[in-house]
């Protein structure tokens, strides 16, 4: 029962953030410099009243600023994102094409960020002050200092370019077609065809975006681990256990790790919204077809519908993410669910 409160009291926080997001993002966007009047019509159309007056009330773009709020919060009430200046498509199709590709390369980046920012961290830990700790710690430095635009132009040149081991820009290589869409992530709808070597390909295409998106949140899951198990090692309890001559494996996966990994999923929940919003510079660097991208060219039209599906969609993957490793919190560590 107290479980279910808990779960409950988070998910009503989930909704009021969420009207709040939406109202600060009409209004920020509202602000934004720019008319998409100026930006979506040619030279000659806007020389003509007619074609101005008509495009503006299409829009809704005609009506008071209160008015544009009251009908942008009842679409939103049922799911209609309005229609994308850019493209005249509805919004929520134009994020449902491109998300599945910007899920597929964020879970991607995530598992590799999460394996191996742990492991870097147990090591950097165990082997305290020596020279591995050393070069994890510059490692991890590294990851989260390096420019993700400069390191994809850097993979890029010496992987596809120089080496020709992996593969460059885009999702498939131009031998292969899309394959049916069931989840939009390619490798699982290659693998769902029956087909080996485009799934292999696809997932080849995710290997070089992935490590550059993965660094940033690689470096942070590092020196979280670290910092954390170093803290829990020397806590009474582990030096009881090390007094009954438990080995330091035992010690740190049966005691130390568990403890010392809670505060990780936090970083590894920002970093999955991160991702999920979308790396600009990086999926423009790729030709990778995601939220990203979409943005940035909605961006450049001031498509004012698409700027604020996009930020809505950013916001509910940080929202929902971080209600979700509230929850977990609340699962592994009873007293948060006090607070």
């Amino acid at each position: 029962m107290e479980r279910l409160k808990f779960i409950g009291k988070r998910l009503i926080y989930l909704i009021i953030m969420l009207f709040g997001v939406a109202t600060l993002v009409f209004i920020l966007t509202k602000m934004i410099p720019g008319d998409p009047v100026t930006a979506n019509l040619s030279q000659r159309a806007l020389s003509d009243p007619e074609i101005v007056a008509a495009y503006r009330a299409k829009h809704g773009l005609d009506e008071p600023f209160f008015i544009q709020y009251l009908l942008y919060m009842k679409n939103l009430l049922h799911f209609d994102l309005g229609t994308s200046i850019r493209t005249n498509t509805p919004v929520l199709d134009e994020l449902a094409r491109c998300y599945p590709a910007t899920i597929e390369l964020a879970l991607f980046a995530i598992v590799i960020a999460a394996v191996f920012g742990i492991l870097f961290g147990i090591i950097s830990a165990v082997k305290r002050n020596s020279i591995g700790d050393q070069a994890v710690r510059a490692i991890s430095v590294t990851g989260v200092s390096i420019p993700s635009f400069w390191f994809a132009l850097l993979v890029l040149f010496v992987f596809y370019y120089k080496l020709q081991i992996l593969p460059g820009p885009g999702r498939l290589s131009n031998t292969f077609s899309a394959p049916t869409t069931v989840t939009g992530m390619y490798v699982i709808d290659s693998l769902l065809e029956g087909d080996i070597p485009k799934a292999i390909d696809a997932f080849k295409h995710l290997i070089l975006p992935g490590c550059v998106l993965a660094a940033f949140t690689m470096g942070l899951i590092t020196r979280t681990t670290r910092s954390n198990l170093l803290d829990v090692m020397s806590t009474d309890y582990i030096r009881t256990a090390r007094a009954k001559g438990l080995s330091k494996t035992k010690l740190i996966i049966k005691h130390a790790l568990g403890n010392a990994l809670i505060p990780v999923l936090t970083v590894i929940g920002l970093g999955l919204g991160n991702l999920l919003g979308g790396m600009v510079l990086v999926e423009t660097i790729f030709g990778w077809p995601g939220v990203g991208q979409f943005a940035y060219q909605s961006v450049l039209s001031a498509d004012f519908p698409a700027i604020i599906g996009v930020a809505l969609l950013i916001a509910l993957n940080y929202m929902v993410i971080n209600t979700i490793v509230d929850i977990l919190y609340g699962i592994i560590d009873p007293r948060v669910r006090c607070s």
